[in-house]
């Protein structure tokens, strides 16, 4: 089977549309953020200002988390970061190329 490198561009796309719609729709979700392994947005839901600050700092803390999960035993990776407050909670799924917030 032969699929076209721009419709399987585009299938993705539409998943990750859908996905990212589905978190939105979440009882007490805010916004949603899509950020490249550079710390550029991808796909936001929120406005550009605050979109920069959170993916400024979750990048950092992302980093500094992985390495120290990697510290404690080099054969593991951080997969999921989880961060709570009293008023807020941001859950972090970093993967190789991008991560979401």
């Amino acid at each position: 089977m032969l699929i076209h490198t721009k419709s399987l561009v585009y299938i993705f796309k539409s998943e990750v549309e859908e996905t990212f719609k589905r978190l939105l729709a979440h009882k007490g979700v805010i916004g949603a953020i899509i950020v490249s392994s550079d710390g550029i947005a991808v796909r936001t839901s929120m406005d550009n200002s605050t979109t920069n600050h959170y993916c400024g700092l979750i990048q950092q803390l992302v980093a500094k988390s992985r390495s120290a999960v990697r510290d404690l035993d080099p054969s593991n990776d951080l997969t999921f970061l989880r961060i709570r407050s009293t008023r807020n909670e941001i859950m972090v799924a970093p993967g190789s190329i991008f991560f979401s917030l």
